[in-house]
């Protein structure tokens, strides 16, 4: 299996990317924003507590996010792969999924890096809340996820970098850029 963990901070085009890399490498997309969001939207439990740390900028608690992964995870069958988009944001989390994977006999192949400077990260956030609505896209949560990200998921970054599987992408320019960019690092390590 190829597994991918795509990796940057809020606004850097993890959801953008990974569409076209599910499209181009038949990969089943686990997101944890997503699947936080479905819980909120259905008004779970999980989805309440999810949602008082998401309105606060904040990370959701590891043992909550690794519960609903393991779930995910053991749920699939016969795949290709799968990219990890939002997860790991600690590196706590990123241990947990190393053995997770390895209890399926898998691993990451490849940590994809996508790299924005901070005021284009907030011009596309302000953006994408104008056009969706999501509640988390002002100003001052984006500056908190920002600020959030840098201080407790940057050192994740590190974990791979140890593990081998680290690869810094560009993550500005045109889309298709970006994901050529994605393509070579995928293709130079694909099992």
């Amino acid at each position: 299996m190829l597994n991918i963990v795509i990796f940057g901070p809020p606004g850097s085009g993890k959801g953008t990317q990974s569409e076209k890399i599910i499209e181009r490498y038949g990969l089943v997309h686990i997101s944890t924003g997503e699947i936080l969001r479905k819980e909120i939207k259905e008004d779970s439990d999980l989805g309440k507590i999810a949602k008082s740390f998401i309105d606060k900028g904040e990370l959701v608690p590891d043992q909550t996010i690794i519960e609903i992964l393991e779930k995910k995870l053991e749920s699939l069958n016969n795949v290709k792969g799968v990219i990890f988009d939002g997860f790991p944001r600690t590196v706590d989390q990123a241990v947990a999924l190393k053995k997770m994977l390895q209890r399926h006999g898998e691993d990451v192949n490849v940590m994809l890096n996508l790299e924005v400077d901070r005021q284009e990260l907030i011009a596309r956030l302000l953006k994408r809340g104008q056009i969706s609505g999501r509640s988390d896209d002002n100003l001052e949560t984006i500056e908190k996820r920002i600020r959030v990200y840098e201080e407790r998921t940057f050192p994740v970054i590190d974990f791979y970098k140890k593990e081998g599987t680290y690869t810094p992408i560009r993550g500005v320019g045109e889309i298709n850029d970006i994901f050529k960019r994605i393509s070579d690092a995928i293709d130079a390590v694909k099992v």
